[in-house]
Parts: structure tokens; C-alpha cells; sequence
């Protein structure tokens, strides 16, 4: 199996033990508010973002996430058959990195989620949250490339706070979220119209970013 689908289903194990295993943990120490456990959830996962993107990125690009990975495919940076290989990596280490987070804590390694997310505030939340993290990685690969891990990590710790979905943002991490019965859980019925929403988010971001980051030449021909 080639490297690249190895480094996003080890990024992404690590990825999704992250949120669910830090959301059961700050949820347990919180003591009910849900403000500090938010916050606790957000710092690792911004801090696991950092680190795996400046890892795998030379290898895999470090997706970890259908949407940026169709994203790359309509921009002709990946083949078809390279695409699948990346979302199959994702959906294949991210839903062990769910059950390795139950086995830690305690929970049923199997388990359905019970809270409910959805409404037009939540989908908008989604879209928005996605555009955003789409649209942070195509400027700051085309303006500064070393700056992703930093750009993405320090993205996604803002948007769980600006937006009203806490930025899920990852059509793989909501189905997997749809498995837990923690902090972190998605019904599993309010899943579709979040990664519809997610998708919608990811193709504006791309329509926008082609006219704003588009090279000067490409600019003034168009």
C-alpha cells in the first residue's frame, strides 16, 4: 500500500482519537461547564493539527479530510485513483482512533451518538467553518507554505469558537462523530445536511479562492 495512504490513516487515528478522547476527558474535569470543556477539546485538537500536518504533509499532504482532498482533486493536484486511496486512508485510521478513544476511557467501544445538531444556524455554522479552512489552506499554500501547520491549527481553535457548529468542518470526522456518545457526538440522522453543508463550504472556497489567489499572470489574462 503506498505511503501516502498510510500517513493519512495514521494522521487521521491520531486526528479523531484526539477530539473524541479530549472531549470525554475535559467533559469528566469540566464539572458541567461546557465552556471549559470546549475549550479543553480545542487547544489539542488545534495542537494534534499542528503537529500532524508538519509531519505528513510532505508525505500524504496531511488531508485528513474528503473535502480538502476533493478540493485538491478539482484542482487537478491529485488523480482519481489518488483521491479515493487518501478519503480511504482517512475513513480507515479515523474510525479505530474513535474506538482506541472509547477503549481509553471507559466507553462501549461501539456506540451511537444521541445529541442532536442540526437547523440552519448549525448548517450555516458548518458551511462557513469549512469555506473558512478551505479557503486558510489555498492562500497560505500559494503565499506561504510553511506556514500551514500553524495556519490551520491556529484556524480550526477559532472557528470551534466563532462558529455556532463548533467547526466540524470534515465530512470523515462527522461520520465518525456519529459513533460516539460523548462530548463530542453527532446524531447520527443530522450527519447528511452536515457534510452537505460541509462539501457546499468547500466548493465556494475553491470557486473564491481561484479569483483571489489566482497567480498574477492567470489575474490579468482573466
Amino acid at each position: 500500500m503506498n505511503r501516502d495512504f498510510w500517513a493519512e490513516a495514521i494522521g487521521s487515528f491520531f486526528l479523531f482519537c484526539t477530539v473524541i478522547g479530549s472531549g470525554i476527558m475535559a467533559e469528566r474535569l469540566a464539572g458541567g461547564n461546557v465552556a471549559v470543556a470546549l475549550l479543553g477539546t480545542t487547544i489539542a485538537t488545534g495542537a494534534i493539527l499542528f503537529v500532524l500536518i508538519g509531519m505528513f504533509g510532505p508525505v500524504s499532504g496531511a488531508h485528513f479530510n474528503p473535502a480538502v482532498t476533493l478540493v485538491f482533486r478539482l484542482r487537478g493536484e491529485l488523480t482519481s485513483a489518488t483521491a479515493l486511496r487518501l478519503v480511504a486512508g482517512q475513513i480507515a485510521g479515523g474510525l479505530p482512533g474513535v474506538w482506541a478513544a472509547h477503549l481509553m476511557f471507559g466507553h462501549p467501544v461501539l456506540e451511537l451518538a444521541s445529541k442532536a445538531r442540526t437547523g440552519i444556524g448549525q448548517w450555516t455554522g458548518e458551511f462557513i467553518a469549512t469555506f473558512g479552512l478551505v479557503f486558510v489552506i489555498l492562500g497560505t499554500i500559494r503565499h506561504r507554505p510553511q506556514a500551514v501547520p500553524a495556519s490551520v491549527a491556529l484556524y480550526i481553535v477559532a472557528a470551534c469558537w466563532f462558529t455556532s457548529s463548533t467547526s466540524f468542518a470534515n465530512p470523515a470526522i462527522t461520520l465518525a462523530r456519529a459513533l460516539t456518545d460523548s462530548f463530542a457526538g453527532i446524531a447520527p440522522a443530522d450527519v447528511p445536511a452536515f457534510i452537505l453543508a460541509q462539501l457546499g463550504g468547500a466548493l465556494a472556497a475553491l470557486i473564491v479562492g481561484r479569483a483571489i489567489f489566482a497567480p498574477p499572470e492567470a489575474a490579468t489574462s482573466g
